[in-house]
């Protein structure tokens, strides 16, 4: 797999510098497989350690863990949760890609969307408590029009 970004690599590399640690092999195969991922993909960890697995790259799951961990800390990553007790991770969108995600409690169909509204308001509420604003997500819980007829 080779990366999309390399600009993206370079940046991700100096941060793990600047953080005592180096960009192995299996961080390049992890940030590549996101890079590489449809727009749109919510990637658990179970994904990502299956489509490694696919790919023929050994890698053990605590060690994808640990990396979706790190880059989500590193802000690389951005770690969503969108259904209950499970975690997924997709590329952390420029702020101005920033979107939300409504989602299926019963099938967790999710989809993304777009508002300059909530961002306006993330804004107003990080600024009016001194905070300067990073990252506004909203996550909707409700059920899709398939799940709401088979009730």
């Amino acid at each position: 797999m080779v990366m999309e970004n390399p600009h993206q690599t370079n940046v991700v590399k100096g941060a793990l510098h600047d953080r005592g640690l180096r960009m192995t092999p299996q961080r390049i195969l992890i940030l590549s497989l996101f890079h590489n991922s449809s727009a749109g993909d919510h990637l658990s960890a179970d994904d990502v350690h299956q489509r490694l697995t696919q790919n023929e790259t050994p890698m053990s799951l605590s060690t994808v863990y640990r990396t979706l961990h790190l880059m989500s800390q590193m802000g690389v990553l951005r770690e969503l949760e969108l259904a209950e007790d499970h975690k997924y991770y997709e590329l952390n969108p420029r702020s101005d890609e920033s979107h939300h995600h409504l989602v299926c409690i019963r099938c967790t169909k999710t989809i993304e969307f777009k508002s300059e509204t909530m961002q306006k308001v993330g804004e107003k509420v990080a600024k009016g408590s001194g905070f300067a604003l990073l990252d506004c997500q909203l996550v909707i819980h409700a059920l899709c029009p398939i799940c709401q007829r088979s009730m």
